[in-house]
């Protein structure tokens, strides 16, 4: 995607290849280097405490990937980095990641936390580049927060962002496709937006996640035509394919009153562009020539879409001229198509592969409008140097192309051809030769003297091709060639390519009574060596045996016999079936004569002539330009194009309320009365042109014109001219300016010079309109004075709220009030986590009870007057026990563990597992211990000590130490005996990952407020009957968690708090259960993924 021009800074990042600092580093990669020693280097760089090291570092790190090298087991040194101050850096160390957290996903979720808030960076690149790795992170359990992200990052200032979130979406709904309908709602948003960055990528993510939902194209239809000449490329051909498919869905057919301009086709393809620009007036003039019919009227939409993508036929990009092409071609009237003909064969002066596949494309116009093409027939001559799959398209083509005026010159060319040393090349001009021959009826016989002198030819090739073209050509007049069949059996004895074999023995038997001499010491010849033929030769052998048999059976009675003899114990099982077959239908027998009687009927029967066909004939059932029809087969996620429908649907649905494209009414000024400020993404001079000629369009044009550039920084937004504040911003605005995009600042440079007479002509249409009639002459002209002197004031004071004003109200009109107040009040707002629906939660086991000691040294933290249960409080074993190895896995060896819940001795930060081994052998076990453990990045784990010995019956118990750091993911390891090794594997739940902490409730509601936002998590539930005392959600909740209970003086309520083990992550969870309505749970923490997976686990233990 077009995510490279974003970095590529000045100051470089990348070194060319003759520079010296990369040549002599140990990063280049040298025949010699050593690869620990390069990355160990690379390491000490990255953590040491100078910005300047670590940009080198990462300077040196991205040159690798440059190259091409393998850059992935520096993943824990650089995500380290994440957080680094320095711009410069960061911006690096996102391109690393964008690369590789996708393969390193357990590393990148540890640093989920600074993804996040990197979207809150002021720089638009950081927030990007933070969005753009988080959706990169293929795992489910974060799908809540990537919805937040491109939520939150849809309603982003710079229009880069919201690109970025564009981008975003099919990555979400490709990982859980669950999330439609949110996804969809975002997508409604951006389509709304103007900026021409934009505009191309949630075309794509609708194309991926919803393109049935057409209704959402409608109001944005006109924008869309209107933008498209301002989108860059990539984003052309996305738009132009979905516009191809709403068009077939929403206008009429073009070509249904086909009659009209059948009248004089050859002017209609080869007029010249002045005649091509009044087409509709051609038309109408038609119609009124023929009153009796009822004449073809194109909608208005239909002509703007038409008119808006023949300038991007001149584009430099070859896949953009393509999908005009096709669109086209599917969608104008047949006398506009000839328009595309020229730009297309443009492109055959590009690559072989761009060739190729226009070529293809052409070959499929050229069956259905081969006038189109004609005028450019040289163009389509063969080269020399053409690779070979290129030359065979072009002969495609050229067949195509082909009638009585141009034969000759084709023919000629085909002469040439023959002589290539490229043998499928010759093979395939020779086909072409018997196509043409087919085709145009006067050529015929010249074709198939040619083809006749081709069968003295030295190549085997040529002239097995040639008996084949000949073959057909002469099923359609074999009674005037019987001298061509003569000679052809004569070629028997020498051609040896089983196809031309096979064929003539099948002309020589289909038109036997033509060479009746011939016949019989054809088949004495094949009877020979039958045995030694092919099967496909064998088959016609067996064919023309019954063709004599019947026809003349005194010379051939005996031979057919032995030939069926033969082939009757023949290796193949379709030739042994084809000689019993045969025997029983020739050779009548006493018990089933019926069939024999009609044999001369069955094997004798005229034949129709072969249709020489073009293999691209029906190609045009897929969309021209599309995968599919490269590969002649439906490829996966393709799109059938609509049929035309027979009645237009509403035109109306594609109207946009005129006050929604004139102006927005903002709340500004110190004075804070409420003035009209005028949209500044107005249409541009040019276009304003074409609003005088064509009125019809004024609403839609007025709404597309110079594309928003909010992507700037502050700074430099207020700067009368954008090129000088990119030269004398900041350092950091002055790198995000060099990575605007291009397109947008030549639009903003366009409309800052028109700027002031755009804003006093749209004002005094405005008051036409309001109908303020204020008097004429110089009362107006101090209004327009007055106006432009106070939008220039205004100007000043709203540049902050830039965005607000560039966003059209009919997006505002869809969005409830609070949802546009909300974050000038509370940044958060944005962050509503009750549109997600969690991921499935996984079955916790029953908890078991808990000590009373422990309850009797917490008893007094409590505010209410009774004790507390001792199950109230944490258990000492929250999950019971789980299989670690079965005993017959293990050999006669059973292992359990349990989570104790206990402080691991020997490190605080490990979480403490009670192993439990027996031994139901008939043995002993001798030597348990840990084999050496390959353990993810940041898991650890402390061994148990060994047990040398275990009888059998016996039961031992040992303790050891896992720091899963703070994450779900399995430690695998071995446990191992003096014989064997068994290879186990233990995943934590998400609550045992952390240990309890004891608050008061002051202290509990002072950190739940600094952990807000995106750090909290909201789930409403409803809880059961059998769930509503104090007892049993306490016990459900610590038995799935291992969290303290915090006191709280308002009953029904439930409050509990905890820390991970590893990070010290404070995690705190509150249970709101107050009659009426459904209960809600809230945790927040630090931890989002943490937070994400306690809420479904204790849902769902409530919920049992």
């Amino acid at each position: 995607m077009s995510v490279a021009p974003a970095y590529n800074e000045d100051k470089g990042g990348s070194a060319g290849p003759g520079e010296p600092e990369y040549g002599h580093d140990p990063a280049s990669g040298g025949i010699f280097s050593s690869d620990y020693k390069r990355h160990d280097d690379l390491k000490e760089m990255l953590d040491s405490n100078k910005d300047s090291l670590k940009l080198e570092a990462m300077k040196r790190i991205v040159a690798m990937i440059a190259r091409g090298k393998n850059a992935s087991d520096l993943f824990p040194a650089v995500v380290k980095n994440v957080a680094c101050k320095n711009i410069e850096v960061k911006k690096l160390v996102y391109v690393y990641l964008v690369r590789y957290a996708e393969e390193q996903q357990d590393l990148a979720l540890l640093s989920i936390s600074t993804f996040q808030r990197g979207l809150k960076d002021p720089n638009q690149l950081i927030r990007a580049s933070a969005l753009r790795v988080l959706s990169s992170i293929r795992v489910p359990i974060i799908v809540p927060i990537m919805m937040l992200a491109i939520k939150e990052a849809a309603s982003d200032m710079s229009p880069y962002v919201r690109k970025t979130a564009a981008h975003a979406i099919p990555k979400l709904y490709s990982l859980d496709s669950d999330q439609k309908d949110q996804l969809i709602e975002v997508i409604e948003k951006l389509l709304a937006d103007k900026t021409t960055l934009v505009a191309g990528s949630v075309v794509m993510a609708f194309e991926e996640v919803c393109p049935e939902r057409i209704d959402l194209i409608h109001k944005n239809y006109r924008k869309l035509c209107n933008l498209l000449i301002d989108v860059e490329e990539w984003g052309q051909v996305v738009i132009i394919s979905m516009l191809t498919r709403y068009a077939r869905t929403q206008f009429l057919s073009p070509t249904q009153n086909e009659s009209l301009l059948e009248e004089n086709p050859e002017k209609a393809f080869y007029g010249s562009e002045e005649d091509e620009a009044k087409g509709a007036g051609s038309e109408e003039a038609a119609a009124a020539a023929l009153p009796a019919r009822k004449p073809y009227v194109m909608d208005p939409d239909h002509r703007l879409l038409l008119r808006n993508t023949k300038p991007l036929l001149q584009s430099r990009s070859a896949a953009v001229v393509m999908a005009v092409a096709q669109l086209y071609f599917h969608l104008a009237p047949k006398a506009e198509v000839g328009v595309i003909a020229k730009a297309l064969v443009r492109l055959l002066r590009s690559h072989s592969e761009v060739q190729y596949v226009v070529l293809q494309n052409v070959a499929t116009m050229s069956i259905k409008r081969r006038g189109m093409f004609e005028p450019y027939l040289k163009s389509f001559y063969i080269r020399s140097t053409d690779p070979t799959q290129i030359k065979i398209l072009k002969l495609e083509v050229l067949t195509n192309l082909a009638n009585e005026t141009n034969i000759p010159t084709v023919l000629r060319e085909f002469q040439t051809y023959i002589r290539s040393m490229d043998k499928d090349f010759v093979a395939a001009t020779i086909q072409a030769i018997g196509r043409c021959a087919t085709n145009i009826g006067r050529v015929r016989d010249t074709c198939l003297n040619g083809l006749v002198q081709l069968l003295s030819n030295r190549d085997e090739l040529v002239v097995a091709e040639s008996v084949v073209v000949i073959k057909k050509l002469l099923q359609m007049q074999p009674a005037q060639h019987g001298e061509i069949i003569k000679h052809l059996a004569k070629l028997t004895d020498n051609i040896q390519v089983p196809m031309a074999r096979a064929s003539i023995l099948w002309l020589i038997g289909e038109y036997c009574e033509h060479v009746p001499k011939i016949a019989p010491d054809v088949l004495r010849k094949m009877a020979k060596s039958f045995t030694a033929e092919e099967d496909i030769v064998k088959l016609q052998v067996i064919n023309l045996a019954a063709k004599l048999y019947l026809t003349n059976s005194k010379q051939t009675k005996l031979l057919t016999q032995y030939v069926l003899s033969l082939a009757k114990y023949d290796q193949n099982y379709d030739i042994r079936d084809r000689a019993r077959f045969t025997r029983q239908l020739i050779v009548p027998s006493e018990q089933g004569g019926a069939l024999s009687r009609h044999a001369k009927k069955l094997f004798l029967a005229p034949k129709p002539a072969p249709v020489l066909e073009s293999s691209f004939k029906d190609r045009d059932h897929f969309q021209l330009g599309s995968l599919s029809h490269l590969l002649n087969a439906k490829a996966t996620g393709y799109q059938e194009l609509p049929d035309w429908p027979e009645e237009a649907p509403d035109p109306s649905v594609r109207n946009v309320e005129e006050e929604d494209l004139s102006l927005i009414e903002t709340h500004v000024g110190l004075l804070g009365e409420y003035t009209e400020v005028p949209e500044w993404t107005k249409s541009s001079n040019r276009e304003k042109r074409k609003e005088k000629e064509k009125p019809f369009y004024s609403d839609s044009e007025g709404e597309s014109g110079p594309t928003e550039s909010a992507d700037s920084d502050p700074e430099s937004e207020s700067e009368p001219d954008s090129k000088s504040s990119s030269e004398s911003g900041s350092g950091e605005s002055s790198s995000e300016s060099d990575n605007e995009d291009q397109d947008e600042d030549e639009e903003k440079g366009r409309s800052s010079e028109s700027e002031q007479s755009e804003e006093e002509g749209e004002k005094s249409k405005r008051k036409k309109r309001k109908k303020v009639m204020e008097g004429q002459g110089e009362g107006s002209s101090s209004d327009e004075g007055s106006d432009s002197s106070s939008s220039s004031s205004e100007s000043e004071v709203s540049s902050e709220s830039e965005e607000e004003q560039a966003e059209p109200v009919s997006w505002r009109k869809k969005t409830p009030p609070s949802s546009k107040s909300a974050p000038a009040a509370k940044e958060v707002s944005l962050l509503d986590l009750e549109d997600f629906t969690p991921p499935s939660a996984q079955p916790v086991s029953p908890p078991t009870v808990v000590s009373s000691s422990l309850a009797a040294d917490l008893e007094g933290l409590t505010l209410t007057d009774s004790p507390l249960v001792p199950s109230l409080l944490s258990p000492v074993s929250g999950v019971g026990r789980q299989e670690l190895l079965h005993r017959v896995a293990g050999e006669g060896l059973a292992v359990d563990y349990t989570f104790s819940r206990q402080p691991f001795s020997g490190d605080p930060h490990m979480v403490s597992l009670h192993i439990h081994f027996s031994n139901s052998s008939d043995t002993p076990i001798k030597g348990l211990h840990v084999g050496t453990p390959k353990l993810p990045a940041g898991i650890s784990i402390q061994e148990f000590p060994e047990i040398e010995s275990l009888a059998p019956g016996e039961s031992a118990t040992a303790v050891m130490g896992i720091n899963f750091c703070d994450s779900t993911q399995a430690a695998n390891f071995q446990l191992c005996t003096q014989v064997r090794q068994f290879y186990v594997s233990i995943q934590p739940p998400v609550g045992e990952l952390m240990a309890p902490v004891f608050m008061s409730e002051n202290e509990f509601k002072k950190e739940q407020g600094k952990l807000t936002g995106m750090n909290e998590i909201t789930e409403k539930l409803t809880l059961p009957d059998s769930c509503r005392s104090d007892h049993t959600v306490v016990q459900k909740v610590t038995a799935t968690a291992n969290l303290g209970r915090v006191p709280c003086g308002t009953s029904d309520e439930y409050r509990f708090a905890g820390r991970t083990l590893t990070s010290g992550s404070l995690v705190l969870l509150t249970l709101d259960a107050r009659p009426p309505g459904p209960a809600q749970l809230t945790v927040n923490s630090e931890k989002m993924v943490i937070g994400t997976m306690l809420v479904k686990d204790v849902v769902h233990a409530l919920t049992q």
